[in-house]
């Protein structure tokens, strides 16, 4: 008598068990917390670097004047910012390989998995276009005023930024909260298989469809207002409009253009559009009934961080461009962004996960979840 397999249909509706059981693993968790801890260390140190024109203190890459300890690094605040950057990205490599490796080993949602694998590419091409960025210094090509090398840090500091979002998406996905049943914004479909009395069941409450598009809506036009930055200060055009608020002739708009200009000008238009935006999203955030304690908090930061941006953004005018207001603009920009991401993020953790959840066999039953599985229990569930 043979004995019954299962469909492959239903070999992938089935929730993984043992090594890639769908758990809160609290060591991986705070592990990917680090990581995205240590992004704002690379940050800071890459931030410092480019403010005091440290960039090309060694000509040599991968290592410093042909040493992995350079005489004298410790002693010159030029050497020091430099070198201390490629430790700290090496670093982050390290962490970022590791942390690609344990989620490949132990974690169940292809997509997570995807995701680390992704930041794995991403750590790469930062190592890779930060050295074409060293030996590329001295190519010119013809009608350009930078040379290539100079070119190359206008992508490396975007990417940077793409880079700690999907750190930060990591850490909030291997997160508690996130993976708890009760986290917030039950889905219809939480309704319909737990019922109204249910633990952790919000009504069928949603994610208002208005408040994910006008988060997306925020996080494209902060991720817009990078990249403009990003171009600004790797063409020293920071100091174009060299007053604050207004042009140096007293008006709102400059009277002469150039380049410069224009990229001066579009990332203060963008700072204020950016002023209407972000409270919009806070206050659309706080009066959402179904929205946790947690999202109207980080909505409160990140106010707090926008009014700290914009008083930065003053100050690197009025010090003309002080390295180390420069680089507390920078610092705190990519907290705006990662601030403004996981809100984002979290409002799409229903859509996320339900889409790329589990589903059981047509007519299957899925068991009342209990304890550490009712996460598990809650993907397998989807309709």
């Amino acid at each position: 008598m043979s004995t019954p397999t299962a469909s492959p249909a239903a070999a992938r509706a089935r929730p993984p068990r043992g090594r890639r059981a769908f758990r809160h693993r609290p060591a991986l968790a705070w592990f990917a917390a680090l990581g995205s801890a240590w992004v704002f260390v690379l940050v800071t140190l890459g931030a410092f670097t480019t403010s005091i024109g440290a960039g090309m203190v060694f000509a040599d890459w991968p290592l410093s004047n042909g040493s992995l300890n350079p005489e004298g690094w410790l002693a010159d605040a030029a050497m020091f910012a430099e070198h201390s950057h490629r430790l700290s990205g090496a670093t982050m490599g390290l962490f970022t390989i590791v942390l690609a490796a344990w989620l490949w080993l132990v974690e169940p949602r292809r997509w997570l998995r995807a995701l680390g694998g992704g930041a794995l590419a991403l750590v790469v091409a930062q190592g890779v276009i930060g050295g074409q960025r060293v030996t590329l210094d001295a190519l010119h090509l013809p009608g350009v005023a930078m040379s290539v090398g100079q070119m190359l840090r206008i992508p490396h500091g975007i990417l940077a930024q793409v880079f700690v979002c999907v750190l930060f998406a990591i850490a909030a996905a291997l997160s508690r909260p996130w993976m708890a049943r009760d986290a917030g914004f039950g889905s219809a479909a939480d309704a319909r298989s737990s019922g109204p009395g249910a633990k952790g069941n919000t009504g069928g409450q949603t994610v208002p469809p208005n408040l994910r598009r006008l988060a997306l809506a925020a996080l494209a036009l902060v991720f817009v207002q990078l990249v403009v930055a990003a171009a600004m200060r790797h063409n020293h055009a920071g100091l174009a409009i060299p007053t604050f608020p207004l042009a140096a002739d007293g008006g709102l708009l400059p009277a002469q253009w150039d380049f410069r200009v224009a990229l001066a000008f579009a990332h203060r238009a963008l700072a204020a559009a950016l002023v209407i935006v972000l409270p919009w999203l806070a206050i659309a955030t706080w009066r959402e009934p179904a929205a946790p304690r947690g999202l109207k908090r980080l909505a409160a930061a990140m106010l707090v961080l926008l009014a700290t941006q914009i008083a930065l953004g003053a100050f690197t005018v009025w010090t003309m461009r002080g390295a180390y207001v420069a680089t507390a603009h920078v610092i705190n920009g990519a907290a705006v962004l990662a601030t403004v991401f996981l809100l984002a993020w979290w409002l799409h953790r229903e859509r996320i996960e339900h889409r790329a959840g589990w589903r059981p066999e047509p007519g299957a039953k899925t068991p009342a979840p209990t304890g550490e599985t009712a996460a598990t229990a809650r993907l397998a569930s989807s309709p």
